[in-house]
């Protein structure tokens, strides 16, 4: 399918690996030029490198943290009027909530909710003065499951969904889409070593891990970044710009729901 986004530029928030670099790829394969963003020179350098020489587009490496105002000016300098703002960003670690101290609460919402607000509130009037603008926001499936000791992540990301909830149908007519995607258990080396963690803490093999936790998904099996990059593709595509709002979840079946 023809996305019709060929032309379109794009900010790809942690995109050097893992979710957000299926989505740059995603996006690149549609015909958008792309801006690449981790924290590693190394990692963003290569990942650009591959992605502007295999699908032929401008792929412009951003080494930053975009937590910070540097961070997000150095984003925007490089692309200051993007058609496409995919928000991603590493998530606190895994520990109690007992263990969260004033500074860590106040980090892990940075990361997760003040950041992507950030960035929108800086791009979404050049989207809508352009009549096109899609913004996608990978949070976790966390949002709608919440998982034992990702509490912090968990509220910041369901705070950041419910935030946007008020923001997105302001910008709806002016052909401007808010939308979120919900990972479950993706094949990324976060989930690698979270079963790598688990099989220490069973006294099992780590193969035995992975598979206790893939049995408990329906579809029998770890999702992988390129599916993951394709669905996040067609909802920026001109194809998705009646979808808005929504919180789509990626996770083989492993939430229970009707609705």
């Amino acid at each position: 399918m023809d996305l019709g986004i060929s032309g379109k530029k794009a900010i790809v928030c942690a995109s050097s690996e893992g979710l957000g670099r299926g989505c740059a790829i995603a996006l690149a394969q549609a015909g958008c030029d792309v801006v690449i963003n981790g924290r590693t020179q190394k990692n963003v350098e290569s990942t650009a490198t591959e992605i502007a020489e295999t699908y032929g587009v401008t792929a412009t490496p951003i080494a930053v943290d975009v937590s910070t105002a540097e961070g997000q000016a150095a984003l925007l300098q490089a692309c200051p009027n993007p058609d496409i703002l995919i928000n991603n960003n590493g998530g606190p670690p895994r520990r109690s909530f007992k263990e969260l101290d004033r500074e860590a609460l106040i980090e892990g919402v940075v990361q997760n909710f003040v950041t992507p607000v950030e960035l929108i509130q800086q791009v979404i009037d050049g989207m809508a003065d352009r009549g096109f603008g899609r913004i996608v926001n990978i949070t976790s499936a966390s949002v709608v499951m919440p998982i034992e000791g990702l509490d912090l992540s968990s509220g910041a990301r369901a705070g950041l969904t419910a935030f946007l909830a008020g923001v997105r149908p302001l910008y709806a007519a002016r052909n401007v889409t808010i939308n979120n995607v919900l990972p479950g258990k993706m094949d990324t080396k976060r989930l690698q070593g979270g079963i790598v963690g688990g099989a220490k803490a069973r006294g099992i093999s780590v193969e035995d891990a992975a598979q206790m936790q893939r049995d408990e998904i329906p579809a029998k099996r770890f999702g992988t970044a390129e599916e993951f990059g394709n669905t996040c593709a067609f909802l920026c595509s001109q194809h998705a710009g009646y979808i808005t709002g929504q919180n789509l979840l990626i996770d083989g079946g492993l939430f229970p729901h009707a609705f």
